[in-house]
């Protein structure tokens, strides 16, 4: 991921305090810093680690009206003049400032001075793929689980086929037959409870990922702290508080935009009135967005800034099977055993021995593990890939005969009227 992208930017002003005066330009965020730069000069005069941040807060005083003050380490810079206003700003910074310290709480005002070895690299982006691959496991459960619930219906429809068969045929015998067309008219306005309670059944759903988001309905909107539920049968948005803002079906989406690898928006379109449209904006966006490919795949669009995140990486649902396992083993044993190299032996051994050094021999242990989940993960999926084009053929099939018999009761039904 590029540190560099800017998640966001706003027009405000910086007060200099050497100087004792503002300075207007724009205030910026990356995925691990904050920066402004001098609107005339274009001189960039603040530029720190979020993780150096201690504290974020809104003041204002007889000389400061509406600020926001940050402050990083033994300096406090502050921010006016904030557009469109104080209260986004905050929001959207406190998320990331907040998502930067989460994952390493002890780092503190040291993070930017760390430095991760060869090994953590390794381990940590094996550790992602594997994430992602659980992802997408978990769809194609949920997935597999819709296909059985309707195995079940069509399986149900087949039985009333047949029950309907066999009613068709009493009534088309002789008018002498014994028995009363009013029970059968009762036995078939019962049947449609059954279904209902079998299309129940199928409301049941699971959550694929959740994660924190800023939201903004409108353009001009405040932005206000919330929550993305990614549902097998949709998406919901809802508050800080857990209650539901919105809640988009699977039909109803319309198109979904990746501007960053941090910022989403998705809409729905109507006609006659204003569109339904949310923006999303999330540290954790680059963890939902695979997976939102994977169910959208038809629907999502990456923007020019998006372009150089989805190029990183492949989408999740290529290549799943031996293929990861393979890429994976060729990765760790091109640093665990390194080959000769061409430029003679006594380079190739100093080249050895700083390898070495770069993965130690636990970081090495931790990545067989990983490795071998992956495997386990990547077979498990290949099998239910192969078991869910089974039961599709079945479906296929079954919905054709369906067909073909409703058809023929409806045929039968109109001579009988």
């Amino acid at each position: 991921m590029n540190e560099d992208i800017c998640i966001h930017a706003w027009p405000c002003s910086y007060y200099l305090d050497h100087e004792r005066r503002w300075v207007s330009g724009r205030l910026s965020l990356t995925p691990t810093a904050v920066r402004f730069t001098a609107g005339k000069t274009g001189e960039l005069l603040v530029n720190f680690h979020l993780s150096s941040i201690s504290e974020i807060k809104k003041e204002s005083s007889s000389l400061i009206f509406s600020s926001l003050t940050v402050l990083e380490k033994n300096a406090k810079h502050w921010f006016s003049s904030l557009q469109p206003n104080r209260n986004v700003v905050f929001n959207i910074l406190e998320h990331f400032w907040r998502e930067q310290l989460l994952p390493h709480p002890e780092a503190g005002a040291q993070a930017d001075s760390l430095q991760t070895t060869k090994g953590k690299e390794l381990t940590g982006l094996l550790s992602a793929s594997q994430k992602r691959l659980e992802d997408t496991a978990k769809v194609l459960h949920y997935q597999g689980e819709q296909f059985d619930n309707v195995m079940k219906g069509l399986n149900k429809i087949d039985s009333d086929m047949d029950v309907a068969d066999r009613l068709l045929t009493e009534l088309e015998s002789p008018s002498w037959w014994p028995f009363s067309g009013k029970l059968w008219k009762g036995s078939l306005e019962a049947k449609p409870k059954e279904t209902a309670t079998i299309s129940g059944s199928k409301n049941q759903e699971g959550v694929i990922i959740r994660i924190p988001v800023i939201i903004t309905h409108r353009t001009n909107s405040t932005a206000m702290p919330g929550k993305l539920t990614l549902l097998v049968s949709g998406l919901e948005i809802s508050d800080s508080n857990s209650q539901v803002i919105h809640r988009f079906e699977l039909k109803d989406i319309d198109d979904i935009k990746v501007h960053t690898p941090y910022e989403i928006s998705v809409r729905q379109r109507f006609i006659g009135k204003p569109d339904t449209s949310y923006r999303l904006l999330s540290a954790k966006m680059p963890e939902a967005i695979p997976v939102l490919e994977m169910q959208f795949s038809k629907k999502i669009q990456f923007l020019e800034d998006a372009l150089g995140f989805v190029s990183t990486r492949k989408s999740p649902q290529t290549d799943l099977g031996n293929s990861i396992w393979q890429a994976a083993t060729g990765l760790v044993e091109s640093v665990v055993q390194p080959g000769p190299s061409s430029g003679g032996g006594s380079h190739g051994q100093a080249q050895l021995q700083k390898q070495e050094q770069i993965v130690s021999e636990s970081e090495t242990q931790e990545l067989k593990q990983i490795l071998k989940k992956l495997k386990s993960l990547a077979l498990e999926t290949d099998t239910e890939l192969e078991r869910q084009d089974e039961v599709l053929d079945v479906i296929t099939t079954s919905v054709d005969r369906a067909t073909l018999n409703i058809d023929k009761q409806n045929r039968r039904m109109k001579k009988l009227t």
